[in-house]
């Protein structure tokens, strides 16, 4: 008989912890897009949205927020961080409209001595009073211990004396925060184990911090412990290096654990990594993983070879669990592989021959440093296989383009006709107006009038994403006929001068 799953519990702060940020501040609307999406969308079980007596703005934040909860059965599920001060909090939260409040106290006897200087009796007995107000108010309760991992390193007769306090008084959870991110796998694990046996009737949750960059390890750890829930934020936001992130962990979680499930919707994690990155403001690496630009993008030709070769470098972190598809990048490193798996999603087939052209132009715009993308594709195909069809006569060997403050751009180009070598320099308007009057020196020392330019048009690829191609377009008009000619390049004068080669060794 298959072992029943353990349930994780996932609470997502990335709207009060995850705001902490430096420079990230979420407006109301915001916050409550936000927050419809991870209860909705993503199907965490709880979110933290704020703390309490913040400012207005936060307040009228979390006021929408539990309106609209309220209205659709989700007002159980947002909590908001308190403090140990009385009735205050307990009445902002009436007023705001929130049901579960998670009260800050103090995890380490560093703490409580230096920041809040009272006795461990004067702290415990500030808390009983809170909790029985919110309890008497119709409020939920889970009580944070700030700096518990250095409590459980440095105090840990402090941290037993506070669990044994709060085991009796009304609370939900007890939330384990690693608040200054110091803890190792193997102390998240010995550190949750340890409290887990001695308590086995109090639910914790973990809360990791990444200042180490070990917060999706300790997350493991701590749910291999028996923790029963996890703090976790968006894009991994956070203070200081951030929080756990919560694509990375429940990813790891899925895939390591098997005998723990969550409730959390893999398929919206990248839909609402972004969102919450153009909202915040806040920019996800390209490497993150699962949410990063790049992490199912295979570079290296060999591997897109293997992956037509019975998916030799696949993992079990297949795009398609989170919404998203792989991707085989064009450069210097590109295959054939590469640039066919590219080309079949396009619906492109090239003769050989051609492809090997066409693998040649990226390595060498991947040499230059430049970033290819499929939406490029089409354009060098097209510049590849027109300019199969002529033979180069003339060819515009060399060049310098000038450009400077208050002076005429210059252009001195070096051409060869045949057998023939023609040196010229020229001012114009543009550089490439420059370089026109240059040609236009040399041809009219052959005696040979050049097609006139009726039309000159620039297009980069859709998307706005490549930084590699521009295509400059050139209508020409030729004894009465008009052709056009194509260059490209990341450059646009220098397209422009490739289209205008074209044009020269087409000339009737």
């Amino acid at each position: 008989m298959k072992k029943q799953q353990r349930h994780i519990e996932i609470m997502d702060t990335t709207l009060r912890d995850g705001e902490q940020t430096s420079g990230v501040s979420f407006s109301a609307s915001e916050k409550l897009t936000i927050a419809k999406l991870l209860l909705t969308d993503l199907n965490v079980d709880r979110i933290e949205i704020a703390s309490a007596r913040v400012s207005e703005g936060e307040f009228q934040a979390v006021k929408k927020i539990t309106d609209w909860a309220n209205e659709n059965g989700y007002i159980d599920r947002v909590e908001v961080l308190t403090f140990v001060d009385g009735d205050v909090s307990v009445n902002w939260m009436l007023e705001a409209g929130a049901k579960v409040m998670n009260l800050l106290t103090k995890g380490s006897l560093n703490h409580l001595t230096h920041q809040l200087k009272k006795t461990a009796d004067q702290h415990f007995a500030e808390i009983a009073a809170v909790l029985k107000l919110a309890k008497d108010k119709g409020l939920k309760s889970n009580v944070y211990l700030e700096d518990w991992s250095n409590g459980m390193r440095n105090s840990k007769e402090y941290v037993i004396s506070y669990l044994n306090f709060i085991k009796d008084q009304p609370v939900e959870r007890v939330l384990l925060p690693d608040t200054l991110g110091v803890l190792t796998p193997r102390e998240s694990f010995a550190f949750v184990s340890e409290l887990v046996q001695k308590y086995p009737d109090i639910h914790f949750d973990f809360h990791a911090h990444n200042d180490y960059d070990l917060g999706t390890a300790n997350v493991l750890e701590a749910v291999l412990a028996g923790a029963k829930g996890l703090h976790l934020t968006i894009n991994g936001m956070g203070e200081r290096a951030g929080n756990a992130s919560l694509a990375s962990a429940v990813a790891a979680l899925h895939d390591n654990m098997k005998d723990v499930h969550t409730s959390v919707n893999e398929k919206s994690l990248y839909s609402v990594s972004k969102l919450v990155e153009t909202f915040s403001g806040f920019r996800i690496p390209a490497n993150k993983p699962v949410v990063g630009e790049n992490v199912f993008t295979q570079t290296a030709g060999i591997h897109a070879d293997g992956d037509k070769k019975n998916n030799l470098y696949f993992n079990d972190l297949m795009p398609e669990r989170f919404g998203r598809q792989r991707k085989y990048a064009l450069g210097k490193t590109s295959g054939k592989a590469n640039i066919e798996n590219n080309l079949k999603e396009l619906g492109i087939q090239l003769a050989d021959e051609d492809l090997k052209k066409v693998t040649q132009r990226i390595i060498e715009l991947g040499d230059r440093k430049e970033t290819v993308t499929q939406a490029d594709l089409p354009y060098i195909i097209s510049d590849v296989l027109d300019s199969n069809t002529i033979e180069e006569k003339v060819q515009v060997a060399n060049y310098v383009l000038t450009h400077s403050k208050n002076l005429r751009p210059s252009v001195t180009v070096k051409i060869l006709i045949g057998d023939e070598i023609f040196e010229e320099h020229a001012q114009g308007d543009g550089q490439y107006d420059a370089f026109m009057n240059a040609l236009k020196k040399v041809y009219a020392s052959k005696k040979i009038t050049l097609p006139q330019l009726t039309d000159y048009a620039v297009r980069i690829p859709p998307g706005g994403k490549s930084d590699a191609l521009c295509e400059t377009i050139i209508t020409w008009m030729h004894n009465g006929k008009e052709f056009k000619t194509r260059g490209l390049d990341s450059d646009q004068t220098v397209s422009a001068i490739k289209a205008t080669q074209k044009m020269l060794n087409m000339r009737d």
